[in-house]
């Protein structure tokens, strides 16, 4: 009996609006007439009869195929990984190979060379989800809801969103040329960025007139929590009535970091739970010490507040917290995993479902907001959205609605 190595080691992450599907190449053998090999081949401890059809059709290209002596195992074997990821159905699964997979740990650590803008796969298209706040993406006009047709000139039919990304990654300096169909637009448009390190700073407090805090948080990071309390500080310090905690166009990130957020705003219970494909559940638990637990708040989403965006929306729904208003959020509710293979190469699947601690699903499903507003057109202003918030939190605290009443 033939023994596969053990699996390694992995990293565990939650993709914003990054997350992960998977295209492939698949193997496929043609011939004139039929050539049966017969023979018996060896079994391998743990895997199903079936995966024998691999290294037999490996002996048949390297026998038969007419450039059968030239072939490159590493090129047809992550063609093999990549048929099998894609065969998952889990858009969020993909293979890196080694080079990639240092990228992606870059990413991990918060600093890359790139645009700026979070990717993810909506109705099948590799989408912008957002282009992050002062960055290269942002400055050339790349919009959340842009559809990417090509990446310096070569269309991305066929790749998967970790390949689309590393296409689009690369050193400061260097320039990428973006073929994007607009949200609400059939026409396309070509756009050239030049990249940069991207600073991952997720959190701004603008105060508005009538000392409401406008609270924007683009991602969930390691450094979110600290940054929201040094917000908190500075809204206090000026004396504000109530915040707009605003994650519209937020694609996630972290979920250590979106439980740390929580926690700033709710006082006990759960941020969320996750299911496992064995069923096995786990809780995640609001810490005690929030600093902001009975500010009066209204929660602004969008269609493209996705992830951690969505488990904090939906804990601030389920446990009454505050007002949730805008359009429904984009359903992003899973756990990748993104797996180190020994020769220095990865691969990334769902691993566990995300609930909001009242049950509801968040994958695929999205979550509608206690106040739902007509979606934007690409050229109306996004304050309009923002305005409307300030009214409601504005008619909350003239009528002296507080967190307890809410609930």
């Amino acid at each position: 009996m033939i023994r596969l190595p053990a699996y390694r080691r992995f990293i565990s992450r939650i993709t914003s609006a990054a997350s992960l599907s998977a295209v492939v190449l698949l193997v496929l053998v043609a011939c004139s007439s039929s050539n049966d090999k017969g023979g018996d081949t060896a079994a391998i401890e743990g895997v199903p009869l079936e995966f024998q059809r691999v290294s037999e059709v490996w002996e048949l290209l390297t026998n038969e195929q007419i450039d059968g002596s030239d072939l490159d195992a590493v090129t047809i074997s992550e063609g093999a990984i990549r048929g099998m990821l894609l065969a998952l159905g889990d858009p969020y699964a993909g293979f890196l190979n080694r080079e990639q997979l240092s990228l992606e740990q870059e990413n991990i650590k918060g600093f890359f060379g790139g645009i700026g803008a979070e990717v993810g796969v909506r109705n099948g298209a590799m989408t912008i989800l957002a282009p992050m706040p002062d960055t290269p993406a942002e400055a050339a006009g790349v919009k959340a809801g842009d559809v990417i047709l090509e990446v310096n000139g070569e269309s991305i039919r066929g790749l998967t969103l970790l390949e689309v990304v590393h296409l689009i990654r690369g050193e400061k300096g260097t320039k990428v040329t973006l073929l994007l169909r607009h949200l609400t637009n059939s026409e396309t448009v070509l756009v050239e960025i030049e990249r940069d390190i991207i600073d991952l700073e997720s959190v701004t407090l603008l105060m508005q007139v009538g000392r409401i805090g406008h609270l924007r948080l683009s991602g969930f990071t390691g450094t979110t929590n600290d940054e929201l309390k040094e917000a908190l500080e500075r809204f206090e310090r000026s004396k504000g009535l109530g915040i707009v905690l605003d994650l519209r166009n937020n694609p996630g990130g972290l979920v250590s970091s979106v439980v740390d957020v929580t926690s700033q705003f709710i006082e006990s219970g759960l941020v969320l739970y996750q299911e496992d494909a064995k069923g096995n559940r786990r809780d995640w638990k609001v810490k005690s010490g929030g600093k902001a637990l009975d500010i009066p708040m209204v929660v602004l989403v969008n269609g493209f507040s996705a992830s951690a965006s969505e488990v904090f929306t939906g804990a601030i729904i389920d446990s009454g917290r505050a007002t949730v208003i805008g359009t429904k959020t984009f359903g992003k509710g899973s756990v990748t995993n993104l797996w180190r293979l020994d020769d220095g190469s990865g691969v990334n699947f769902t691993t566990a479902r995300w609930f909001t601690p009242g049950g509801t699903l968040i994958e695929g499903q999205g979550l509608s907001p206690d106040v739902v507003l007509e979606p934007l057109d690409i050229d109306e202003d996004e304050d309009l959205h923002l305005d409307r918030a300030i009214e409601i939190l504005e008619e909350e605290l003239s009528a002296g609605v507080s967190t307890a009443e809410r609930k």
